[in-house]
């Protein structure tokens, strides 16, 4: 194997070769098959790791040095697997941006029908207003303030649950730390540890929720005082 080793880096755009050890592929087993147990009747394979550049390579003459050198070995690619998980994950990005989307349509259907109800059911009282002097900014101001603080209040709520449930998440994931199964949820579906940075998105839908909750509003009111005056 050595010698196969040896004729690696003599392909094209192959780099860093290393060959694993006994001790060191039984290691790589340790997760799924504990730790104390004696491999020597199992046929372990013996790996190499072999560096390619970034932007790829034709692996045909790596696949033909190794059939040629060492025998029984097998070129195993990850950039198909890697692409599928780039999909994966862009196709996530994708799907939570679109979620994001709907939901702050929801949220400006729901301001519109609500602030009309509230506008109907308070017509006598702005008429009066106008009647009296009132402008149109200050009736408007009123309803935005309302609905702005509503907008909060329900931010704040929907993200304190988000908060909780990914806390809850992360201790359930320490709990199964260390488990072949626990070490490899993260990897399609990322870490559910909170950063600063996870905080301080979820501190700007909130803030999101609220503006888009008050801008609606005042818009709705606006266009039905036009009907008034």
């Amino acid at each position: 194997m050595s010698g196969g080793c040896r004729e690696l880096p003599a392909v094209r755009g192959v780099g860093e070769v290393r060959a694993y050890t006994k001790e060191e592929s039984a290691r790589l087993l340790e997760p799924w098959l504990g730790s104390g147990l004696s491999l020597e009747d199992l046929p372990v394979p013996r790996m190499i790791v072999v560096k390619l550049p970034s932007g790829g390579v034709d692996l045909a003459p790596l696949k033909k040095v190794l059939a040629e050198k060492v025998a029984g070995a097998s070129l195993d690619d990850h950039r198909a697997w890697i692409d599928r998980m780039r999909t994966m994950a862009q196709t996530t990005i994708v799907g939570g941006i679109g979620v994001l989307i709907l939901m702050l349509v929801a949220t400006v259907l729901s301001v519109i029908f609500a602030t009309r109800g509230a506008m109907a059911t308070n017509r006598p009282i702005v008429e009066v207003l106008h009647f009296i002097g009132a402008k149109s900014g200050f009736i408007a101001g009123q309803f935005q303030r309302h609905f702005l603080m509503l907008g909060l209040e329900g931010g704040v709520i929907g993200g304190g649950f988000a908060t909780l449930l990914l806390g809850v998440a992360g201790i359930a994931a320490s709990w199964g730390a260390g488990t072949a199964s626990a070490e490899q949820v993260p990897t399609p579906f990322g870490s559910s540890a909170l950063g600063w940075g996870g905080y301080l998105a979820i501190v700007a839908q909130i803030v999101l929720v609220a503006v888009v909750t008050a801008i609606a509003s005042r818009r709705t009111v606006n266009r039905t005082l036009e009907t008034v005056e």
